[in-house]
């Protein structure tokens, strides 16, 4: 029997992936009433809910475990004790995924670097899905995979952490920083996690890395596969780089910066990642560069909601970490009102608080983590603190002056007053446009 650990998407696609490969399934989770309760019914699949039963887990041949569930739990500790395998998701999809696999990971730009690269993959004559984070679990992607499909997926620490033979013919990682410190014991812990995109690899294997985070490069000298760096400079050994303000892949002039769609240095690089993926399946710069200039950001992702009087009103949500607010921040050359607040992630706000001077007008707080980024602020920039989201709008507006940019970039998760980062970003929306409405 095979313990699936998470009633959640993932563990709903793993679950049923295993179940037409001929297992026994029993799914386990914590929550006495979990939000996909029902499909796990419909579907047939015995479960336990609000606990993990050690009956359950001693009787597992296999652990199965989603992203959201720690493996230091202590139900996970005896199993592994008792020499039961614990593994995530991604790996066991992998077992029966054919074709080949791009693994995209990193701190920050994964998923639009996931679906820019399933965007310029298309432009070539295999077939080409697109899923795990930002999309249909890696099990659900089984059904539809063939000998020539071409698999992009985006993938966490949280589920590289639990792979054993996972092997991605390319591996892509963006940037390190520090991340989820609530749940790594160090950041080296976490890094090295990101590290195992490459673990299996082999001589035959490509690892797209970034060359100017000395986080990820150089990689270790045990990583076999063959390194694809790209750059926004232009180091000897890269692929592709930026030159004379056009994007270059292995010397041949791609398009020109003024043509990206995207926003901020930080995107610069994730298209840098996905034009390496592009030349190594043998995509033509000019289908590359087409497929480039007609993406569109995703929701939530320095999204402009509305422009009014003058002051443009920017929905960051995904800025769910220390840096990728201040990439966030960097993104914009006129002054900013920022709205930073949440669900504490750890990690130094001090780059943050770097970043703010000289360009941040106010901060607005918000959330659990507001009496921290208080402290952390200090005198550097002037912060108010607000109960809401409506609060927090009204603050920035009255700093806001024509040509500014109110910025929600919170830097830290949502859970302490929102589901997810969707809806702490439709009510910062929501906000905008009831303002929007008010000055018409």
């Amino acid at each position: 029997m095979v313990v699936v650990m998470g009633m959640a998407r993932s563990g709903l696609a793993v679950s049923r992936l295993l179940r037409e490969e001929g297992f026994d399934v029993l799914a386990s989770d914590v929550l006495t009433d979990p939000p996909l309760a029902g499909e796990f019914e419909r579907d047939g699949i015995p479960s336990e809910t609000g606990g993990h039963s050690m009956d359950a887990m001693r009787r597992a041949s296999e652990i199965v475990v989603s992203p959201g569930v720690p493996l230091g739990i202590a139900p996970l500790e005896d199993a592994r004790r008792r020499g039961t395998p614990v593994v995530s998701e991604l790996e066991v999809a992998s077992r029966y995924l054919q074709g080949d696999v791009v693994a995209i990971t990193g701190s920050n730009g994964k998923t639009t670097t996931t679906a820019l690269t399933g965007r310029i993959l298309s432009a070539g004559e295999r077939p080409v899905q697109v899923g795990g984070n930002i999309g249909p679990p890696a099990s659900a992607m089984v059904a539809a995979s063939g000998a020539e499909t071409i698999n992009v997926i985006e993938v966490s620490s949280f589920q590289l952490d639990g792979v054993r033979t996972f092997r991605p013919d390319v591996g892509v990682l963006l940037n390190v920083t520090p991340d989820h410190m609530d749940r790594y014991t160090s950041f080296e812990t976490y890094r090295e996690s990101k590290l195992r995109v490459f673990a299996n690899q082999t001589a035959e294997d490509h690892a797209v890395v970034n060359r100017d985070d000395g986080n990820v490069f150089p990689l270790p000298a045990d990583i076999r596969s063959r390194r694809a760096p790209f750059s926004r400079g232009r180091p000897l050994d890269a692929v592709a780089w930026v030159a004379d303000g056009q994007l270059v892949l292995e010397g041949t002039p791609v398009m020109p910066l003024s043509r990206l769609p995207l926003r901020g240095a930080h995107n610069v690089e994730n298209v840098l990642a996905a034009l390496v993926v592009g030349g190594i399946y043998g995509i033509a710069e000019s289908a590359a560069a087409a497929a480039i200039a007609s993406f569109r950001p995703f929701e939530h992702r320095l999204e402009t909601v509305a422009t009014v009087d003058g002051v443009e009103f920017v929905n960051d949500s995904k800025a769910t970490n220390m840096d990728s607010a201040v990439k966030a921040l960097e993104s914009f050359s006129t002054p900013v009102i920022v709205i930073l607040g949440g669900q504490d992630k750890g990690g130094s706000p001090a780059a943050l608080v770097e970043a703010m001077k000289g360009r941040v007008r106010r901060a607005v707080l918000i959330g659990a983590a507001a009496d921290r980024f208080e402290t952390a602020i200090g005198g550097a920039v002037p912060s108010r603190r607000a109960a809401s989201m409506t609060e927090a709008l009204d603050l920035a507006v009255e700093s806001a002056r024509p040509g500014d940019v109110v910025l929600l970039a919170p830097a830290c998760a949502s859970f302490d007053m929102y589901a997810d980062y969707a809806a702490r970003g439709n009510d910062f929306k929501d906000a905008v446009r009831s303002y929007t409405k008010s000055r018409a």
